[in-house]
């Protein structure tokens, strides 16, 4: 089979064929097994219609777009998304080969599979558990923690787990840190709430300098548990006020990665991996931060 990248993959809002994309992060699947209440992928206004397993773009078809594309743009990072990427097990046991280091960004309500030392889960936990299945729904904690406690003993792939910071939930991520010490999470991120131009919902910060109590939150957390929360104190520095806005407006993140999102049988490009409709002037995603603190740049891998 030949791949015509121009016929499966259309290139809008500035991305180009001839530009280094080190990281894609590649939508695989519209399909979830949760409806989170502050997921952005389903907003209206970004490419995301579910359609059934028999419609989506088989195993063989994406991971010839996918590595067409790792080709042109010299890309050596996956970030595997969806909705819910293990719904595409086989997927994913083929594609974490193509590239040097994959990312599974994983709801963790799925058993994980080992996909190896050169991948790591990103696994989505929004607070204890009340915080956590008011926003995915009643029981997910647990369900997480006990694929977690399920892990064989040989499981090789790293385990992060990634919250997303409401204001509901900013003064409660001390009490979901105590909850994964000790566990088989190598690591703990916190991200912060990516609002739409028009957001209704409630859980976000009307302006930066509100958002800065979530922010020294972090902070306190990374200075008492160093080793394992991975927020950049720079980076958090980076997210103050009178910093904040000439990172979103120089994004170092979008710079570097081709989001691509399923349209039909096809992939298109939103405008970032956060979609077509995010207010940028109160961007809280923690990468963008951590990459202008410290430029991305590729580990030895092989070391």
């Amino acid at each position: 089979m030949t791949i015509d990248l121009h016929e499966r993959v259309h290139l809008t809002h500035g991305y180009d064929e001839g530009s280094a994309r080190p990281i894609i992060v590649c939508y695989v699947t519209n399909r979830c097994n949760l409806a989170c209440t502050h997921c952005f992928l389903y907003r209206d206004g970004n490419p995301n219609e579910r359609v059934s397993p028999r419609l989506e773009i088989p195993d063989d078809e994406m991971l010839e777009i996918i590595e067409a594309l790792r080709d042109r743009h010299g890309t050596r990072v996956m970030v595997w998304m969806g909705g819910e990427p293990m719904l595409r097990r086989s997927l994913l046991e083929r594609g974490v080969g193509l590239f040097d280091y994959n990312v599974v960004d994983t709801n963790g309500t799925i058993p994980l599979a080992d996909l190896g030392p050169l991948t790591s889960f990103l696994v989505s936990v929004e607070g204890p558990p009340d915080v956590n299945d008011a926003i995915r729904g009643a029981g997910t904690f647990a369900r997480v923690y006990r694929n977690l406690e399920n892990l064989p003993d040989a499981f090789t792939s790293a385990i992060n787990i990634q919250c997303t910071v409401t204001r509901s939930s900013q003064g409660r991520l001390g009490e979901l840190v105590d909850l994964f010490l000790g566990t088989r999470a190598n690591l703990v991120t916190f991200s912060f709430y990516v609002p739409a131009v028009d957001d209704t919902t409630g859980i976000g910060w009307e302006t930066l300098e509100k958002r800065m109590v979530a922010v020294e939150e972090v902070r306190r957390l990374k200075i008492e548990h160093p080793a394992f929360v991975t927020n950049n104190l720079a980076a958090l520095d980076l997210m103050a006020p009178e910093h904040a806005p000439s990172v979103a407006a120089d994004c170092p993140f979008r710079s570097t990665v081709l989001p691509l999102f399923l349209d039909g049988r096809s992939f298109t490009t939103a405008h970032c991996t956060y979609g077509n409709d995010v207010d940028c002037s109160r961007c809280g995603t923690w990468i963008a931060y951590e990459f202008a603190a410290k430029p991305f740049a590729f580990p030895d891998y092989d070391a």
